[in-house]
């Protein structure tokens, strides 16, 4: 595998261990075309002597980039490659045309063959209602690398994009990307009651999709000076590729599901866009809303994997991170939502910022009622909601449930299963349970409760202290012990209760219990 030198063509040789699968001889990501608030990037797959295209698009209420500018063309090509990290396995060559540097290529050689690994687990060798796969399309064998797709650097590598202009930016402003629920509504809140700069920023797909965000981006965008919007056409381009695979059902779009057919590298689809913004009003950190159940780690079939959830795990955070720093960037990406559970970011939300809570929509088949969006109340993150609002005695009125939709997600939740954490589930169905709001479980042996799902959790490898920035942890912890039941950390093998106020790693040197404060 070459990584870099002079040559014209830098190409990353493929093994093909499952022929069923290679859909596209050759996929080709653009050269992007750049303006001052806009990207477009063509995107071609080249099948038995036919061709088929598409644009990826990306536009800006601002201008972001200096088209002249070559830092601005490396990173617009960056953010023009990140579909294309999906589809490693069903192509038998992808070429990337643009400008990349060291940095970039190892990115991207690494980040395709760890979603590659993703997608092989998660999504084809376990069950998918959107495939129909031939019996012998999967080898039983693991592969020795999981993508399939020999990697084709268009362009020679340059030493000079690599020594472009670092950015400048100030580690007191952050950028949360938001989404309109509710784990980047209490992130943006935790962060705007401390007192920093804040800017939410929203990517608007061109699809439905957008709904889920439209009651929070209308009240930002009226209320928060800092708040901005990226909208891109993504969304199409992920269904484009869909009808390029035979061995995905065609009727995709009608198959209710609340997985994505495919694709399991997505937040980096809409964090790159956002970068321009950040390098534009000099901001260094950027906040994703990922809490404790998101870092995880299994195996299935011998082979080693993130159970489908990489892009939303510390992990994560951790890679760009040092991307970004590569790059000399002066940017760090973490979450300060590790050491909650969903059923604790609910419970924070509702008790502390009701006016966000308000605005919050978790559903992906929401629709326009009036000027309102309003969730669907029948999908399971609907059911999913109701359950934690009822259970924490809230109204899930409050952000546009009906009561009919209340009484049915609760039914729903007496026969159907919850996509959640094993505690919180079983914390939650034991408040509803105490409550009497499920009716067939009133007269059921008493459930037991799993308490630590609303203490604070640190553990050493989802969530420890160290992965929120220093200077953060008491304004943030402080505020988030006002809602918990306490704090526990993961000792041998089980939570043990414990005082996070009094831990070396809570707070900055000026804030820790008993020293003295310096008089400057």
């Amino acid at each position: 595998m070459t990584q870099g030198g002079d040559s014209d063509r830098e190409t990353w040789p493929s093994t093909f261990f499952a022929e069923g699968l290679l859909a596209i001889d050759l996929l080709e990501v653009g050269p992007p075309r750049l303006y001052a608030n806009r990207l477009a990037v063509p995107y071609r797959t080249h099948r038995g002597g036919r061709t088929d295209a598409i644009e990826l698009l990306f536009s800006y209420e601002e201008p972001v980039f200096d088209p002249s500018d070559v830092s601005c063309q490396n990173l617009a090509a960056m953010i023009a490659v990140q579909p294309a990290l999906n589809y490693g396995l069903f192509c038998r060559t992808i070429r990337f045309h643009g400008l990349f540097d060291r940095a970039d290529r190892r990115f991207i050689y690494q980040m395709m063959e760890n979603t590659s690994r993703e997608i092989w687990v998660n999504k084809l060798l376990r069950p998918n209602p959107f495939l129909v796969l031939p019996s012998d399309t999967l080898p039983p064998e693991k592969p020795r690398r999981f993508t399939q797709a020999g990697i084709d650097f268009s362009m020679p590598w340059r030493e000079g994009v690599r020594s472009g202009r670092a950015w400048k930016t100030d580690p007191t402003r952050h950028a949360v990307l938001s989404s309109g629920g509710k784990d980047s509504l209490l992130t943006y809140g935790l962060l705007a009651e401390t007192g920093l700069e804040v800017h939410p920023v929203f990517v608007n797909e061109s699809g439905r999709h957008w709904f889920t965000a439209l009651n929070a981006y209308r009240h930002f965008r009226r209320e928060i000076p800092n708040t901005a919007r990226v909208w891109t056409n993504a969304d199409r381009v992920f269904n484009w590729f869909l009808r390029h695979f035979p061995f995905v059902r065609q009727d995709f779009a009608s198959v209710r599901s609340d997985q994505y057919p495919i694709r399991l590298w997505t937040v980096a689809v809409f964090l790159f866009p956002a970068l321009p913004l950040l390098k534009k009003r000099g901001i260094g950190r950027l906040l994703i809303g990922d809490e404790h159940d998101t870092t995880v780690r299994g195996r299935f079939r011998s082979i080693s994997h993130y159970c489908g959830l990489y892009d939303q795990s510390r992990y994560f955070d951790a890679a760009m991170s040092r991307y970004f720093s590569a790059k000399g960037w002066a940017v760090v990406q973490f979450s300060i939502l590790r050491p909650l559970s969903e059923l604790l970011i609910e419970k924070i939300l509702v008790e502390r910022y009701p006016e966000l809570q308000a605005l919050q929509v978790s559903c992906h088949a929401a629709h326009l009622d009036g000027n309102r969006v309003k969730p669907c109340g029948r999908c399971e993150k609907c059911r999913r909601i109701v359950g934690m609002l009822v259970a924490l005695g809230a109204d899930p009125a409050h952000c546009g449930y009906s009561p009919a939709q209340v009484e049915q997600c609760l039914l729903d939740l007496e026969r159907k299963p919850v996509h959640q954490e094993r505690a919180a589930a079983q914390e939650m169905l034991f408040l509803l349970q105490s409550r009497g709001a499920i009716h067939s479980m009133a007269a059921a042996p008493r459930l037991e409760p799993a308490p630590e799902v609303l203490k604070l959790r640190f553990h050493p490898e989802r969530s420890p202290m160290r992965c929120i920035p220093e200077e953060l942890r008491p304004q943030v912890f402080r505020k988030m012990l006002q809602h918990a039941r306490g704090a526990v950390r993961w000792r041998q093998g089980r939570w043990e209760e414990f005082d996070p106020m009094r831990e070396p790693d809570f707070a900055s040197a000026e804030d820790r219990p008993g020293r003295v404060p310096s008089q400057g």
